[in-house]
Formats: structure tokens, sequence, C-alpha cells
């Protein structure tokens, strides 16, 4: 499960400067692991969060709440492609 590649994926899908929720991407994960199982995303947070953090790390994606700028994921965040 390429979850980087999921969210990159889903970013590039996106207009410069969008945004989109952690939860998106863990909802195409399910829906691409387990078909029929596709309401269990939130079991697919921890992942994602961990793949945002990596992307972060790497400077690829920044993350964002109500348009403030965040350094590191805390609480509710957006992310966005790092152009």
């Amino acid at each position: 499960m390429d979850v980087r590649g999921a969210t990159l994926k889903l970013l590039a899908a996106r207009a410069p400067g969008a945004t989109i929720c952690p939860s998106e991407v863990a909802r195409n994960l399910a829906k691409t692991v387990a078909p029929d199982a596709a309401g269990d995303w939130r079991e697919f947070m921890p992942v994602v969060h961990a793949a945002v953090d990596a992307l972060v790390d790497a400077g690829t994606v920044r993350l964002s709440w109500k348009g403030r700028q965040m350094a590191v994921r805390a609480g509710p965040y957006r992310i966005a492609r790092n152009d």
C-alpha cells in the first residue's frame, strides 16, 4: 500500500494551491484495499498520518488549518503540494 503515492496522486488531481483532507486519502485507500468495506476508512488514518509526516519532512507537502500554515501535524489539518 503506497500511502505517500496515494496522497500525491490526490493532490495532483487538484488545482495548484488546493488542499485535501487526510480523510480523503484514507477513504481512497479503503476503497482500493477493501472495496466492500469502504466504511472502515478510519482504520487507515494512522498510516495516512505517518505518510503525511514523512512527506512534510521531505518538503514535498505543507500543512495548514483554516488558512494558517502548520510546521507539524497537530489536530485537524489540510494537505497541499509544496510547489
